[in-house]
């Protein structure tokens, strides 16, 4: 049954007017909610579903077609969509959580490990910005220097300069440190 009034509003919303969107969300929000809740069983996913419905109805307004002057069924058709990817993503993301290695109980790093990241963290912040920041970038994240140069705002062949120099400091604090990597708990050489 066409609802010239609903049509009217939507004309308006092709022209990209928000306050007629508005009153079309106040119009179908009750309904739109009370699917997704009957699909989803809970509240909060049965509100992001909704208003992901809306969202979509906006993003795409200029492809939707109203069905006998109405976007409801639009909107639950979407509903419907939307709920069943909620229900597979949540459905992976349980299964990667059931699936996902633990770490073994206790597994507080011991003082010595606490020390050690203290000490780092000391040293790391006693670098100039920029050192720091290249030594992050380029030793911890793997970012080619020459990136990494680009992103603090100097040159590469400063950074490597730099980069050479916060490493030496860097060594110069932590010398009594053993750089050599140790086996997992566990586990032999």
């Amino acid at each position: 049954m066409d609802d010239p009034a609903e049509l009217q509003l939507w004309n308006r919303a092709l022209r990209d007017d928000g306050e007629a969107f508005g009153r079309l969300f106040d119009l179908h929000r009750a309904r739109v909610y009370r699917r997704a809740l009957g699909l989803t069983e809970d509240r909060h996913n049965a509100e992001d579903v909704t208003a992901t419905a809306f969202f979509e109805l906006w993003r795409k307004r200029r492809s939707v077609t109203p069905v006998n002057g109405s976007v409801l069924p639009w909107l639950l058709v979407t509903v419907v969509n939307v709920s069943r990817n909620l229900r597979r993503s949540t459905s992976r993301y349980e299964k990667f959580l059931r699936t996902a290695p633990r770490q073994p109980a206790g597994g507080e790093p011991d003082a010595e490990t606490v020390e050690t990241r203290q000490r780092l963290a000391m040293a790391l912040k006693a670098l100039a910005p920029i050192d720091g920041a290249l030594l992050v970038l380029v030793v911890l994240e793997d970012v080619p220097i020459a990136e990494a140069a680009e992103a603090v705002g100097i040159k590469p062949v400063t950074a490597r300069v730099r980069l050479h120099r916060a490493r030496a400091r860097l060594r110069e604090n932590l010398h009594d440190l053993d750089p050599r990597p140790r086996p997992a708990e566990g586990m032999s050489c």
